[in-house]
């Protein structure tokens, strides 16, 4: 399976585009995000986004239900017409695109969301890059830590790939649905326009365009 970021994502829909493109594969661009954050956001025109904070940037349209409900801690920036609900934790190093829904109760740190991005309802989302128009349904979570504390390796069709880093989450490509419940383990990477089956437990790489209902049932949305 091809999982380099020219392959997951359109970059024509974030602000991190010129970043991106200075990688290869996409959990290469998780050590500099807060960096870039910042120096993106000085860029940012006064008269769209307000600085409530510093490192803090929000567009004047966001859309907050209840603010003083969300805890936010820079760098961030959220971009134009977002929705962010009720309890939506925002811990730092995270780039949020246009038209997303940040639902209740979601955490979230060191990420980059595309723009019209989903994750609605009690998500973590961590160590993670989301394409154009993912979605993650109810609960369903990005694990980003092994639980034996190891460097994740990135397992894509027999071949390890070694990151030497030991937190990267998920990498969806652009308009991944991911089930209700499900478990992204550490290193998942998802390829464009797969849909995950609820309460799935899911590993290794995804590839594009296909149903994933468990480990040994993948199949082509090309064969239906």
């Amino acid at each position: 399976m091809n999982i380099e970021i020219k392959d997951l994502f359109d970059l024509e829909h974030t602000l991190a585009a010129e970043y991106l493109q200075q990688f290869t594969y996409p959990w290469e661009a998780l050590a500099g995000i807060s960096d870039f954050i910042k120096e993106l956001g000085k860029t940012l025109p006064e008269d769209e986004y307000d600085h409530p904070a510093e490192d803090v940037w929000i567009a004047k349209d966001v859309k907050f239900y209840i603010r003083e409900t969300n805890y936010i801690n820079g760098p961030v920036i959220i971009g134009h017409g977002t929705e962010v609900r009720p309890g939506a934790f925002f811990r730092g190093s995270i780039l949020i695109g246009n038209d997303c829904v940040i639902g209740n109760s979601t955490e979230m740190k060191n990420v980059i969301i595309f723009d019209n991005v989903q994750v609605p309802h009690y998500n973590y989302v961590g160590d993670s890059i989301l394409g154009y128009k993912a979605h993650m349904g109810a609960g369903s979570i990005t694990s980003n830590v092994k639980s034996d504390k190891q460097n994740v390796v990135i397992n894509n069709e027999g071949t390890k790939i070694e990151t030497g880093r030991k937190k990267i989450g998920a990498m969806l490509g652009d308009r991944v649905e991911v089930g209700c419940n499900s478990v992204l383990n550490p290193g998942t990477i998802i390829g464009r326009d797969t849909n995950i089956y609820p309460t799935s437990c899911v590993r290794g790489c995804i590839t594009p365009n296909s149903i994933y209902k468990e480990r040994s049932s993948v199949v082509s949305k090309m064969t239906l």
